[in-house]
């Protein structure tokens, strides 16, 4: 692999024997000399941890976060191959992919620097694993794309087309099977966060999962049960804070810190008050989606009140979105108009509201504002936070497991504990106290696939998760296909509904099979008012565009349908 001055576009150029390393200075060089130590080997497997090879989706894509009145490429129907993040994705997924497989042809090398057996071994499926997850990020968003394992050279690569998807699962399977045979189980507790055997498990679960796989989705998330060393943290909202990290929960994740720079920017979700911008924001859609203490919907449970719509609810809708009227992040949280003061508990005093629309024009357009793993340090380091991103823990591999068999009529007791260990940590008791949080007691597969679906989206939410949940359920067209709704500016606010006892909702949403909350009446009475549009173009956007710049360089690359 020699250097060529030459900058090329990356992406499937990337696979070619020229691309760079793109390591520190100390590791410059070709393959020609590099390998050379065991230093550079581990040097080069680390490299492949790196933040930005590891992205996850954004919520703002789907019906759990609004941005003001804002829509994105996907949200608004407009995505193309010029936008970034498909580029970026594309790039940042063919970079370690090229990276691993240099790195699986050279590593003959590494007896002869002293490395032993066992970690060639253990180097080998670090690769394989990561090999796996790239390619599977890259299907599960492009569907068919090219695959190499090896260097080809320039004229190969503008000559590739895409593999059929048929062909590419069985190999991705291969990669996360050779990771798994010779993985550890776990590491020192001094070494970095890296590939595990329970890693391969679990992201080869969540891939079979989004393929359709059932079978093999629900063998491999089983196995990574199977192997007894992952369970839920005891405390939901404590799991997420910055300090809490590499949890038992924890099966893979990268780390973050803000001494290296690999760190978090938070302001834009945090309260006007608290001194953030409160622009991303918990949906009302979300609001809506967790269940009441009785375990039904909000339009069946006759504990909901539309006024008060915090209580009664599924403990994880409190931790996850802040009540009104509580004490959050040094003030209580208040957006009703008519709360132009607010109580500062930290001084004990009381002083404009800057959380409230009367005050502040960009306060939060509905309302809410996001919990979930927020404490004092969001507001620390300049709004930077070092939080692990976690990129599969879990409950959510228990989800996969239950969600598996219930697609493949397997139901039985494991099915039911699955969905039970979560629900009841939730609730902060044991899976046996049943009297305590609403078990699943349901064996009928259309209402437990009912229940699984709404048990992700509560225990799941703002994880990066809920996009591919909505593409694989083939539900994004019906979701993304409604409006975003807020309150009134305030002068209407005031007048339909604060006046009249309407606070907060004035009735009650009905919520559909597929957990959707319908916000049409409200907006039809006058009682909300419309942000904007969602689109989703279900002709085209179940699958992301090639970038335009692989099609321009590469006319065996074909773009899919309907861009």
């Amino acid at each position: 692999m020699k250097y060529n001055k030459l900058i090329i576009l990356f992406g499937l150029t990337a696979i070619v024997s020229c691309t760079d390393l793109n390591l520190n200075p100390l590791s410059e060089g070709s393959s020609g000399n590099w390998y050379s130590s065991s230093a550079e080997i581990e040097m080069s497997v680390m490299e492949l941890y790196r933040d930005v090879f590891w992205p996850q989706d954004n919520d703002e894509w789907t019906d759990d976060l609004t941005n003001r009145d804002i829509s994105n490429p996907i949200s608004g129907a407009t995505i193309n191959g010029e936008w970034g993040t498909v580029t970026n994705l594309w790039t940042n997924s063919y970079k370690p992919i090229v990276r691993a497989s240099t790195l699986l042809e050279n590593l003959d090398r590494a007896a002869n620097t002293g490395v032993s057996q066992v970690l060639i071994e253990q180097y080998s499926a670090e690769v394989y694993f990561i090999r796996a997850a790239k390619y599977a990020d890259l299907i599960s968003h492009f569907g068919c794309v090219p695959y190499v394992t090896g260097t080809i050279s320039m004229d190969e690569a503008f000559a590739m087309g895409r593999k059929d998807i048929n062909e590419l699962i069985p190999l991705v399977y291969q990669d996360f099977d050779a990771a798994i045979e010779k993985l550890p189980v776990s590491y020192s507790t001094s070494a970095p966060k890296r590939a595990t055997k329970g890693a391969a498990m679990a992201l080869k679960a969540r891939f079979a999962l989004y393929m359709g796989d059932w079978s093999t989705a629900g063998q491999a998330a089983k196995a990574c049960m199977d192997l007894g060393i992952y369970k839920l943290y005891p405390d939901f909202s404590e799991l997420f804070f910055p300090e809490t990290k590499n949890t038992e929960e924890s099966v893979y994740l990268i780390p973050r810190s803000i001494a290296l720079g690999v760190q978090r920017e938070v302001r834009g979700h945090l309260p006007r008050n608290a001194g953030g911008w409160a622009q991303y924001d918990p949906s009302w859609d979300l609001l809506c989606a967790f269940l009441c203490t009785d375990g039904k919907p909000i339009d069946e449970s006759p504990l909901f009140n539309p006024r008060k719509p915090f209580e009664n609810r599924d403990p994880r809708c409190v931790a996850t979105i802040v009540p009104f009227e509580s004490d959050f992040m040094g003030y209580i949280y208040d957006p009703s108009p008519k709360a132009e003061q607010v109580l500062n508990t930290a001084t004990g005093n009381m002083q404009i509201n800057n959380d409230s629309r009367v005050n502040a024009q960009y306060a939060s357009f509905n309302g809410l504002v996001w919990k979930k793993g927020i404490n004092a340090k969001w507001t620390e380091n300049g709004f930077n936070i070092d939080a692990d991103k976690i990129i599969i823990r879990y409950a959510d591999v228990l989800l996969m497991y239950a969600e598996a068999k219930i697609e493949l009529n397997q139901i039985d007791q494991s099915v039911l504990d699955a969905i039970n260990q979560v629900r009841a940590r939730a609730y902060g008791v044991a899976i046996t106290e049943t009297d305590k949080y609403p078990a699943v007691t349901e064996t009928n597969q259309a209402q437990l696939r009912r229940i699984v679906r709404m048990e992700r989206r509560m225990e799941l939410a703002w994880e990066g998760l809920r996009y591919m949940d909505l593409i694989r359920w083939k539900i994004a067209e019906k979701a993304l296909n409604r409006g975003s709704y807020g309150m009134l500016d305030v002068a209407e606010l005031n007048t339909n509904v604060v006046d009249k006892g309407l606070w907060f909702f004035a009735l009650t949403p009905e919520v559909d099979e597929d957990g959707l909350a319908d916000f049409a009446p409200l907006y039809q009475g006058g009682y909300v008012k419309l942000l904007t549009n969602r689109l989703f173009d279900a002709s085209r956007q179940y699958l992301w565009p090639i970038p335009s710049k692989e099609i321009i360089i590469n006319p065996n690359l074909k773009q899919n349908p309907n861009y």
